[in-house]
């Protein structure tokens, strides 16, 4: 049997802790799916596989830590097709929001019994490796953080703040028939706060976990968004994607991360993930935090989608998701802080709605269409495209792709091109011109908000663990994805 089972030869590494700049040249040699030696002209020796990259940039597998696997088809066949369609955009790894309730597994009850149905409905089916953020939804559930912690390695945790009187969708008119919780209890701002409570009390008995347990947050507020909804449908001058936006405004973002932020401050929990901040009132809001509260360990998140559709340019109302898509000035805003350093990380928030589910009975009502979409396809394409354009650098990207995701939620072999780390590795063509259509994509989704945007790079080639399941852009092989278990 050969030492080596793969020799990527001729590539421009990029590393994330590396100067800005143009990478080198060089070759990766990879053995028992971990990179073994990178360096340039290795020999081919007792090699298993060469593959020429040609002198394509070799990105660290991007961690997409936002996606929804199952929220709306089935959680096995979604495995399997939406991972393909990570795997084109140089997804290795995908962290996906899990919980209770309508949606999902349509299920209530506790996590000792919930998610191992999760991981059965997953294992075998993925082509990427993948974990689980879950969401405490019930008291029931906060008892249950440190058992998902040690028994199954999950390292994060997620609040809904907009759940608060409003469903996935829109208003909600029982929020104990929506969420599946008990009757007697309510997911509430209370509920925010005991599950910090719960989160650092895991942090405080499970020690060796504590750096990577940590607490994200989808940061709007409940009552403005269904003010704001009934105003916005009385007066009636706005449609599509502006109405729906007008509808979830700026400010009840950077509302809800104010209120989020003192709480990990009362509650003394450090380790706070602001998601798929969506304006400059949102970040602004962030940053400001970040300041008041300095002894809290604030990363901010944004996702590809809201860094390249506004309200005007998404292709239909399937641009729908929460929060949503935006004017133009809080694109370029978004920009101005991703190129200041001030984000953290970009993800896909991929949440495959095929066209059947995804629109109501009348097509053109924004407030009947179901909430997000895929895009996990067109992360490092876009971000590479979009980003090299506007001055970030190759290595910058590497970062918010990749290391600083990994490094965050317990994914310790993951997140960098170095001896040791898993062998997870994409291949972009930065000089390629081609058009998104949502028909080459490998999701079952029929329509993308991106349809017909002008693409500069490509992801050609991805490997997991050092098999490639994407061969000159087609998928190829069999599902090799594991399940992760994190923080060890």
């Amino acid at each position: 049997m050969a030492s080596i089972e793969l020799l990527l030869k001729n590539v421009r590494v990029v590393r994330p802790g590396a100067p800005d700049g143009v990478p080198p040249l060089g070759d990766i040699a990879v053995a028992d799916g971990k990179v073994v030696r990178i360096a340039p002209n290795l020999p081919e020796g007792d090699t298993a596989t060469v593959v020429d990259g040609g002198g394509k940039l070799a990105f660290p597998g991007v961690v997409d830590a936002h996606q929804h696997w199952g929220i709306y088809n089935e959680l096995s066949a979604d495995t399997a097709s939406e991972s393909r369609a990570s795997a084109q955009g140089g997804v290795t790894t995908a962290l996906t929001y899990m919980r209770t309730g309508q949606y999902y597994l349509n299920k209530g009850g506790s996590y000792r019994d919930f998610f191992p149905e999760v991981l059965s409905l997953s294992e075998g089916n993925a082509y990427i490796d993948y974990a689980f953020h879950l969401a405490p939804m019930s008291a029931e559930h906060i008892g249950e953080i440190p058992y998902l912690v040690e028994e199954h390695g999950v390292t994060s945790f997620k609040i809904f703040m907009f759940y608060g009187s409003h469903g996935l969708h829109g208003r909600s008119t029982s929020q104990s028939d929506f969420l599946m919780i008990p009757p007697n209890e309510r997911y509430d701002m209370a509920h925010f706060e005991f599950v910090m409570r719960g989160v650092q009390n895991a942090r405080e008995i499970l020690t060796e976990y504590a750096p990577h347990l940590s607490l994200s947050l989808h940061c709007e507020t409940a009552e403005i968004m269904t003010a704001y909804t009934k105003k916005v449908e009385q007066d009636g001058t706005l449609t599509g994607l502006r109405a729906y936006s007008a509808s979830r405004p700026p400010h009840s973002e950077g509302l809800a991360v104010t209120i989020a932020s003192y709480l990990a401050h009362e509650t003394g929990l450090p380790n706070i993930n602001l998601l798929h901040l969506s304006s400059e009132k949102a970040l602004d809001a962030a940053l400001r935090m970040a300041g008041a509260f300095p002894h809290v360990d604030f990363r901010r998140e944004v996702t590809i989608g809201h860094l390249l559709a506004d309200v005007d340019t998404a292709h239909g109302l399937g641009g729908k998701v929460n929060p949503p898509l935006r004017d133009r000035e809080d694109v370029e805003a978004l920009w101005r802080h991703v190129l200041a350093g001030e984000v953290d990380w970009v993800v896909s928030d991929h949440a495959c709605c095929r066209d059947e589910m995804k629109f109501g009975a009348d097509r053109d009502d924004i407030f009947l269409a179901k909430s997000g979409f895929g895009g996990a396809e067109y992360l490092l394409p876009g971000l590479v495209g979009e980003g090299v354009k506007r001055g970030l650098s190759l290595q910058a990207i590497a970062r918010l792709t990749s290391a600083n995701p990994a490094r965050r939620y317990g994914l310790l072999n993951k997140g960098d091109l170095a001896e040791g780390y898993d062998a997870d590795i994409a291949l972009v063509d930065p000089d390629v011109n081609w058009t998104v259509r949502a028909a080459d994509s490998e999701s079952t989704q029929e329509y993308s908000p991106f349809e017909g945007f002008a693409m500069t790079s490509k992801v050609t080639d991805t490997f997991v663990r050092g098999t490639r399941v994407l061969a000159d852009g087609e998928i190829t092989g069999k599902p090799v994805g594991r399940y992760v278990k994190r923080g060890r």
